[in-house]
């Protein structure tokens, strides 16, 4: 009950909405048409309003009648999802699906496994957040995201349980117009020195994570998309995955450069599925977690290498 309403009155009142009659919608209800004819009455009553205009043949809604059956279906709406969650609850599942998605990780590998999950779960509550380098981590840690897409360097915390899913390819690049890729040669660490290099930061902790830093001058960002703004216009290098900047090279504004002796790995940085160690990730984290490893490039090579040295290979 809601004050003085109840859901079965909007329940009543929606079912003749729809079927069109006080008779037809107690059949569909299983009650007699006094019932049904009684509690539209004792709706109407509690809120001072004739929902039906019964001077004709049959009652038709009235003007507020037809607005206020609009919100009655969002309020059992409401409620169906409420119980939804309520049943999901008492079966292990979670009351929310929180997740932190660093802003290197490619989207597109995740979608399907996602769409799974929603069709999976549909009343299930999933929240997400990117923020800067370093922010996935903080919130599984922090315990205000459960699962994490992230990359974590230099290696996996002990704290975490982390698990690989793909690989990304990162490339050093700058404008087309910038003096390094003027150069139309292998560049020295000596060559980037005096450049501007644009670093994404940890927007709590600047100084930490800095990897692979090359130039004496450094632009710190914290958000990926500004950074990118900054590379185009020409203000400085970075390091940035092969996915996000191949459409730009191919239009030619921005070229690769080759650094000689680059430490970034040649097979790209591996994205984690991650959750912290002694927090047990509920039924649709489980689930998600279980979907993602299942499709992910990482689980088929190991699987591939698997099957290989079964055969002698």
């Amino acid at each position: 009950m809601i004050g003085r309403l109840t859901l079965d009155q909007l329940r009543v009142l929606v079912t003749i909405a729809d079927i069109g009659s006080f008779s037809a919608a107690g059949r569909s209800l299983g009650r007699a048409q006094s019932a049904i004819s009684q509690t539209i009455a004792t709706l109407e009553s509690l809120q001072g309003l004739a929902l039906f205009d019964r001077s004709g043949h049959r009652p038709t809604l009235t003007e507020a009648g037809r607005v206020l059956v609009q919100q009655a279906r969002l309020v059992m709406a409401s409620a169906a999802r409420f119980e939804a969650m309520a049943a999901n609850t008492r079966g292990g599942l979670e009351s929310e699906l929180a997740i932190a998605i660093d802003p290197l990780v490619p989207t597109g590998p995740l979608i399907e496994s996602l769409r799974a999950l929603s069709e999976t779960f549909p009343d299930l509550p999933v929240s997400f957040s990117t923020e800067g380098l370093g922010g996935a981590l903080r919130r599984l840690r922090s315990d205000s995201a459960s699962l994490a897409i992230c990359l974590l360097l230099p290696a996996v915390p002990e704290d975490i349980t982390a698990y690989p899913l793909i690989q990304i390819g990162m490339q050093p690049v700058a404008a087309s117009t910038h003096p390094l890729a003027q150069l139309r040669r292998s560049v020295t660490l000596s060559d980037l020195e005096p450049h501007v290099q644009l670093v994404l930061s940890d927007p709590v902790d600047p100084e930490q994570g800095n990897y692979g830093l090359a130039s004496a001058r450094l632009w710190r960002f914290v958000d990926l998309g500004r950074r990118v703004d900054f590379l185009l216009a020409g203000f400085g290098w970075c390091r940035m995955p092969e996915h996000l900047i191949a459409e730009s090279k191919a239009a030619g504004r921005l070229a690769a450069i080759d650094i000689l002796d680059d430490p970034t790995p040649r097979d790209g940085l591996t994205i984690y599925a991650a959750h912290k160690r002694d927090r047990a990730l509920g039924r649709a984290g489980r689930w998600l977690l279980d979907e993602l490893r299942r499709h992910s490039p990482a689980q088929v090579t190991e699987r591939k290498s698997a099957v290989g040295l079964r055969r002698g290979k």
